[in-house]
Order: structure tokens, then sequence, then C-alpha cells
């Protein structure tokens, strides 16, 4: 990688550990205000994807520095992909089964209007988190800003999703069928698990399927020493 796609993987890195800081704090905020567990799910994916962006900002400071070793390099992307897709797959399969408890238990109630408000905020932000990230990844093709851009696209997803499921919830709460309507909240929770599980996967396999080959070369280099 050139000097100059190394200084663009860096400052994307950098922005979308900003930009996942804001929308962590506003999604816990207004999840805890709206009593909306889609919501605090959002948040809490932002928090992470926080923690997941600084961990492949080191990881990039590291592979490009002198002290890395080109097996250590070849090695440390695709774990760090691995890494995230799994983190993001147990945080799907948490908030899965927190919507079947929340619908077993009788449902939530929530603030719709606040709840759609904030899902259009959510969907416009991330949306160009998304396409700003996808944009400065064709010039460098690096898979650390490869892997920001996936998470950032199901953020976006999610958001969107989230804006139309409660939209539709408060056009429940305005009609005949108004009891129903706390049974939206962990629904939309339900079905997104089922959707958005998909994503985390194939970054884990992908990854994986890289990282077989160069962990065997590396161990037999270590042999070797």
């Amino acid at each position: 990688m050139s000097p100059q796609n190394v200084i663009n993987e860096k400052s994307v890195l950098v922005f979308s550990a900003l930009l996942a800081l804001g929308f962590a704090i506003a999604g816990l905020a207004v999840g805890w205000i709206a009593g909306s567990l889609v919501i605090m799910f959002d948040g809490i994916y932002s928090l992470i994807s926080l923690v997941l962006t600084l961990l492949s900002l080191g990881t990039s400071w590291y592979i490009h520095s002198r002290y890395a070793r080109p097996i250590t390099r070849a090695l440390l992307t695709p774990l760090v992909v691995a890494i995230k897709g799994a983190v993001i797959m147990l945080l799907v399969s948490y908030s899965l089964y927190e919507a079947v408890s929340s619908l077993v238990e009788g449902g939530r109630a929530v603030n719709p209007s606040l709840a759609v408000l904030f899902g259009i905020v959510n969907v416009v932000g991330c949306g160009y988190g998304w396409w700003m990230i996808a944009r400065k990844n064709r010039a460098g093709q690096s898979q650390l800003v490869e892997a920001e851009s996936r998470q950032w696209q199901m953020d976006t997803l999610l958001s969107l999703s989230v804006t139309l499921g409660f939209l539709g919830a408060w056009l429940v709460a305005h009609s005949p069928w108004s009891d129903y309507a706390v049974y939206a909240d962990p629904m939309m929770m339900v079905l997104m698990s089922f959707f958005f599980i998909k994503v985390p996967f194939v970054m884990v396999r992908n990854a994986l399927k890289e990282l077989a080959p160069v962990t065997v070369k590396w161990y037999r280099t270590r042999s070797v020493a």
C-alpha cells in the first residue's frame, strides 16, 4: 500500500470512530428516553463499532510501521475483520434474545414519534458515513476500511428499518388496534436480527478463508525459526 493510501486509511478510520461515538451517545440517550429496545441496540452497536474501529486504527498503525514483519501484516488484517464480524454476530444474537423475552413478557411501550424523528436523522447520518467510507476505499482498497464500510452499511439499513417500523407503530397506535403497538419494537428487533446476521457471518467466513493459509505459513515460519 502506498504512503498516500496508508494516510487515507488512517483518516477514514478516525472519521469512522468519531461518527460512531456521536451515534453511540445519541442512540443510547434517545433509546433510554423513548424506551425502545431497537434504538438502544442501535446505540450499543455504534458503541461497539467505535471500539472495533479503534482496534482497526491500532492495527493499521502497526502493520504499516517498521516493527511489523510481512507475515504479521498478512495475518493481522483478516484476524481483525474476523473479530469484528464475530462481535457483531454476538450482539445481534443477544438482541434477538432480549426481543423474544420482551414479546413473551407482553411487549414494550415506546414513544413512536420521538423514535421516528431520531430514525430519520440516523438514516441520513449513517448513510452519509457509509457513502463517504465506501467512496474513500475505492482508491485504497483497504480490507480494514472495507470492514468499516460494511459496519456502516449495516447501521444504515438498521436505521432505515427502525424508522419504517416505528412509522408503522405510530400508525397502529392511532388505529383501532392500538393495543398491539407494544409488540412493534421487539418484533422489529426479531426480524432485523434474522436479516442482519448474514453480514457479520459473511465477514467472518471470508476472513477465516483468508486467515487459514496465512496462519499455516506463519506456523511454518515459526517452526523453522
